[in-house]
């Protein structure tokens, strides 16, 4: 088999609080191959997107990563990102792994002009001159739908829409054709119309520039719609892995089949919505049992005296249950 293009081995991050720690993230592991699409959901607090900030290393204070690996391989080099300097780090960032941030609005400068945002890693990364920095810059506006790129240069962020700022951070990150492109709810606070525009030109881009890409949601539609692979976390750990088709059809992990069951039916009007009863942990001290037993219909006795670990249900499909472990054998 090829080698996966990048490699999170047991991730472990902490927010240092005055009175309490905070453990973010719980041995995180899950692969990407080169031009695959993972989709990573969960509900809200449950690391997604402290995962991709710690891929990128950019955790700040009081935050910290404690732990683990993350290795970017290539053709002739495998790189573990948490042992690089910063300023190695500053060289993959945005040239071989760059991200799309949740909201546009507070990731674009606002006094800076979107011209001079596109065309400076264009610069830095690809040693453009100016000239040819800001030609490259209408050509990247132009294929994300910008309409009159040239012109559009000019203006600053609060001048576009929601969903053509969201194209100018697209824009953004493929201006240097990277590696892995992580889209952090990328279509959070759009319209319907705007989000199904705004995935379509991700795959887009993902065929043209043959590119990984991460997408982190809540949002199983979307997951359902562009992921190949799905990674389902909670409570900072990841409960169940696998291809999307597996996820939807056969889920293992009780928490993942609660998620899928909790989508209201298309053709139908239930009297209620199906909910996950209890609420996620606050996750003050390491995990030592399974963070989802008081919520779980199916726990038994061990779930919560050890923390269960993922373990494979067929080769490409994994699962961190004991019930389930414990019906296979395991």
């Amino acid at each position: 088999m090829n080698a996966p293009l990048l490699e999170v081995n047991d991730l472990d991050v902490r927010f240092h609080l005055s009175e309490r720690t905070i453990h973010a993230v719980n041995g995180v592991t899950f692969s990407v191959d080169p031009g695959q699409v993972v989709g990573i959901v969960g509900e809200s607090a449950c690391g997604k997107s402290v995962t991709s900030l710690a891929i990128m290393r950019l955790i700040q204070e009081p935050g910290r990563i404690e732990g683990g690996q993350v290795l970017l391989h290539s053709d002739n080099d495998t790189v573990d990102l948490l042992t690089l300097s910063r300023s190695a780090m500053e060289h993959v960032r945005g040239n071989r792994i760059s991200m799309i941030f949740q909201d546009p609005m507070t990731s674009l400068n606002p006094v800076l002009t979107i011209g001079y945002q596109l065309m400076e890693p264009l610069k830095l990364h690809r040693g453009l001159s100016t000239d040819e920095a800001r030609a490259e810059a209408i050509h990247l506006l132009d294929r994300v739908g910008i309409p009159e790129p040239e012109g559009r240069l000019k203006e600053y962020a609060h001048q576009y829409s929601g969903g053509m700022r969201q194209r100018v951070m697209i824009a953004m990150a493929v201006a240097c054709s990277p590696d892995l492109l992580i889209a952090d709810e990328p279509t959070t606070s759009l319209d319907v119309t705007i989000q199904a525009q705004i995935l379509d030109l991700l795959l887009e881009l993902k065929q043209d520039l043959d590119t990984a890409i991460i997408i982190i949601t809540h949002d199983l539609g979307v997951i359902a719609e562009v992921a190949e692979k799905v990674v389902v976390m909670y409570a900072g750990t990841v409960v169940e892995t696998g291809p999307v088709k597996a996820i939807f059809s056969r889920p293992q992990h009780p928490y993942t089949q609660a998620l899928l069951f909790s989508i209201p039916p298309l053709h139908a009007s239930p009297e209620r919505l199906a909910t996950i009863s209890g609420a996620p942990p606050q996750i003050l001290a390491p995990l030592t049992a399974c963070p989802f037993a008081p919520r779980c219909p199916q726990r038994i006795a061990r779930c919560t005296e050890e923390r269960p670990r993922l373990l494979d249900v067929t080769a490409s499909h994994a699962c961190a249950c004991w019930a389930v472990q414990g019906h296979r054998g395991a």
